[in-house]
Protein backbone atom coordinates (compact mmCIF):
# COMPACT_ATOMS: atom_id res chain seq x y z
CA UNK A 1 0.00 0.00 0.00
CA UNK A 2 2.57 2.29 1.01
CA UNK A 3 5.10 1.69 -1.51
CA UNK A 4 1.82 2.20 -4.24
CA UNK A 5 1.48 5.95 -2.79
CA UNK A 6 5.86 6.66 -3.27
CA UNK A 7 5.60 4.73 -6.37
CA UNK A 8 6.46 7.95 -8.64
CA UNK A 9 9.88 8.76 -6.30
CA UNK A 10 10.79 5.21 -7.07
CA UNK A 11 10.06 5.50 -10.93
CA UNK A 12 12.18 8.90 -9.92
CA UNK A 13 14.86 6.70 -8.73
CA UNK A 14 14.84 4.41 -11.49
CA UNK A 15 15.28 7.31 -14.36
CA UNK A 16 18.11 9.25 -12.40
CA UNK A 17 19.82 5.84 -12.56
CA UNK A 18 20.28 5.82 -8.37
CA UNK A 19 22.66 3.32 -7.70
CA UNK A 20 22.82 0.49 -4.99
CA UNK A 21 19.03 0.95 -4.91
CA UNK A 22 17.17 -0.86 -1.93
CA UNK A 23 13.43 -1.03 -1.46
CA UNK A 24 11.93 -2.25 1.79
CA UNK A 25 7.87 -2.08 2.98
CA UNK A 26 7.94 -2.90 7.08
CA UNK A 27 4.98 -1.96 9.26
CA UNK A 28 3.30 0.34 7.15
CA UNK A 29 6.57 2.37 6.60
CA UNK A 30 8.38 2.50 3.53
CA UNK A 31 12.37 2.34 3.45
CA UNK A 32 14.42 3.32 0.64
CA UNK A 33 18.20 3.24 0.28
CA UNK A 34 20.73 4.62 -2.57
CA UNK A 35 22.92 6.98 -3.85
CA UNK A 36 22.66 9.61 -6.11
CA UNK A 37 25.40 10.62 -8.48
CA UNK A 38 25.25 14.37 -7.02
CA UNK A 39 23.34 16.59 -4.57
CA UNK A 40 20.89 18.14 -7.16
CA UNK A 41 19.64 14.41 -7.63
CA UNK A 42 19.29 13.70 -4.19
CA UNK A 43 17.37 17.24 -4.14
CA UNK A 44 14.81 15.97 -6.82
CA UNK A 45 14.03 12.51 -5.02
CA UNK A 46 13.56 14.52 -1.40
CA UNK A 47 11.46 17.19 -3.19
CA UNK A 48 9.51 14.26 -4.57
CA UNK A 49 9.35 12.57 -1.57
CA UNK A 50 7.36 15.97 0.15
CA UNK A 51 5.28 16.25 -2.85
CA UNK A 52 3.84 12.87 -1.86
CA UNK A 53 4.03 12.63 1.64
CA UNK A 54 4.21 16.11 2.53
CA UNK A 55 6.68 17.64 3.88
CA UNK A 56 7.53 15.74 7.27
CA UNK A 57 6.03 12.61 5.89
CA UNK A 58 6.42 9.58 8.74
CA UNK A 59 5.26 6.54 6.68
CA UNK A 60 8.87 7.07 4.49
CA UNK A 61 12.53 6.49 5.65
CA UNK A 62 14.82 7.00 3.19
CA UNK A 63 18.91 7.34 3.35
CA UNK A 64 20.39 8.60 0.27
CA UNK A 65 23.63 9.15 -0.29
CA UNK A 66 25.79 11.02 -2.87
CA UNK A 67 28.23 9.64 -5.06
CA UNK A 68 30.43 12.78 -6.03
CA UNK A 69 30.15 15.98 -3.41
CA UNK A 70 32.40 18.03 -5.14
CA UNK A 71 29.60 19.47 -7.29
CA UNK A 72 26.25 20.03 -6.68
CA UNK A 73 25.26 18.88 -10.48
CA UNK A 74 26.57 18.18 -14.09
CA UNK A 75 24.49 19.52 -17.08
CA UNK A 76 24.94 19.21 -20.85
CA UNK A 77 23.87 22.15 -22.59
CA UNK A 78 21.23 22.88 -24.49
CA UNK A 79 20.50 24.86 -27.51
CA UNK A 80 19.01 28.48 -27.01
CA UNK A 81 20.34 27.96 -22.83
CA UNK A 82 22.45 30.83 -21.18
CA UNK A 83 23.94 30.19 -18.25
CA UNK A 84 21.62 33.01 -16.33
CA UNK A 85 18.56 30.08 -17.44
CA UNK A 86 21.02 27.51 -16.15
CA UNK A 87 21.05 29.54 -12.79
CA UNK A 88 17.61 29.75 -12.71
CA UNK A 89 16.98 26.22 -13.05
CA UNK A 90 19.70 24.69 -10.50
CA UNK A 91 19.45 27.45 -8.01
CA UNK A 92 16.09 29.26 -8.56
CA UNK A 93 18.01 32.61 -9.06
CA UNK A 94 19.37 33.71 -12.53
CA UNK A 95 21.58 36.41 -11.35
CA UNK A 96 23.93 33.03 -9.76
CA UNK A 97 25.09 32.25 -13.37
CA UNK A 98 28.09 34.01 -12.62
CA UNK A 99 29.26 30.93 -10.20
CA UNK A 100 28.58 28.87 -12.77
CA UNK A 101 30.59 30.51 -14.83
CA UNK A 102 33.63 30.70 -12.11
CA UNK A 103 33.36 27.12 -12.09
CA UNK A 104 33.97 26.23 -15.76
CA UNK A 105 36.80 28.87 -16.45
CA UNK A 106 38.97 26.14 -17.89
CA UNK A 107 35.86 25.40 -20.99
CA UNK A 108 34.44 28.58 -21.02
CA UNK A 109 36.45 32.11 -22.28
CA UNK A 110 33.23 34.26 -21.95
CA UNK A 111 29.69 33.96 -19.71
CA UNK A 112 27.55 34.78 -22.76
CA UNK A 113 29.50 32.50 -24.85
CA UNK A 114 28.15 28.51 -24.36
CA UNK A 115 27.22 25.97 -27.12
CA UNK A 116 25.21 22.79 -26.93
CA UNK A 117 26.77 19.54 -25.48
CA UNK A 118 28.81 21.22 -23.62
CA UNK A 119 29.12 19.80 -20.02
CA UNK A 120 29.47 22.18 -17.58
CA UNK A 121 30.00 21.52 -13.34
CA UNK A 122 26.91 23.53 -11.22
CA UNK A 123 29.13 23.97 -8.49
CA UNK A 124 27.76 24.06 -4.76
CA UNK A 125 26.55 27.29 -3.09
Amino acid sequence: MVRAKYQDVLDLGEKLNIQDGKVEEDNGKLKVWGTASTQYEKDLLWDKIKEVGGENPSDIMADIKVADESVYARHTVSSGETLGKIAKHYYGDASKYQQIYQANTDKLKNPDLIYPDQELIIPNL
